[in-house]
């Protein structure tokens, strides 16, 4: 009974999918020749899973251009070996020159980190939101709005994120042979489709200290 209630809503995904291919070749006759060569990517995204974030598209590039690794609430640690061979791939083999962590506002994560709302088995896995929240409690007072804590708190878990990515041997590495590297914070407005860049880029290990006090000292003028 499933599969019959089912199966004409994936017959429609392959027929969206079969459009999409012939309005390509349409646009471009040689657009999946070019696609099929392009194996060297400038840009590694680091993004959250939520659909409404789409990387290629909202940065206005073609598949190809953007090497992307997603999970729940864009978090990096250094047990998730998932992310780590990502990383190591896209630094190492296909010597990216950009890796950009990616959250957003309104990020369920974040907001069921900040609240300790129970999902789930994923509850375990933001728990490292919840210690980014904890590690800067300070910046996520009682002035401001749920709201305003919650867009706080994906900026601060960016924040975290570029630290750890910073911190791994892949990185470290990469920045001791020389290897053109810079690793970027970001946070995408789902209102307003807008790209906001946290000023916490790194291009190499001395700058990783003074990038991260930086950022924090504004939260610090306006906590």
């Amino acid at each position: 009974m499933t599969e019959q209630k089912n199966g004409p809503a994936l017959a429609e995904l392959l027929q969206r999918n079969r459009r999409w291919a012939d309005s390509m070749v349409a646009k471009d006759p040689n657009f999946f020749k070019n696609l099929e060569a392009q194996t060297s990517p400038e840009y590694l995204w680091i993004g959250c899973s939520d659909s409404r974030v789409p990387a290629n598209e909202l940065l206005g590039m073609a598949p190809g251009d953007v090497f992307v690794h997603r999970n729940i609430a864009n978090v990096v640690v250094h047990s998730d070996l998932n992310c780590l061979s990502v990383l190591q791939f896209a630094v190492d083999v296909l010597k990216v020159k950009h890796i950009i962590i990616v959250g957003h506002y309104g990020c369920k994560g974040v907001h069921a980190a900040m609240t300790g709302t129970r999902i789930g088995l994923v509850d375990n896995w933001l728990r490292h939101v919840q210690d980014v929240g904890q590690k800067h409690e300070r910046y996520l007072g009682d002035v401001l709005t749920s709201r305003q804590r919650g867009d706080r708190l994906c900026e601060l878990n960016v924040v975290e994120q570029v630290l750890n990515v910073c911190q791994t041997t892949v990185v470290q590495d990469a920045w001791e042979r020389g290897q053109e590297l810079s690793v970027h914070g970001w946070v995408y407005g789902l209102k307003d489709g807008l790209l906001n860049d946290l000023e916490v880029t790194v291009t190499a290990g001395h700058e990783l200290a003074p990038r991260m006090a930086t950022r924090l000292a504004r939260y610090e003028a306006i906590a």
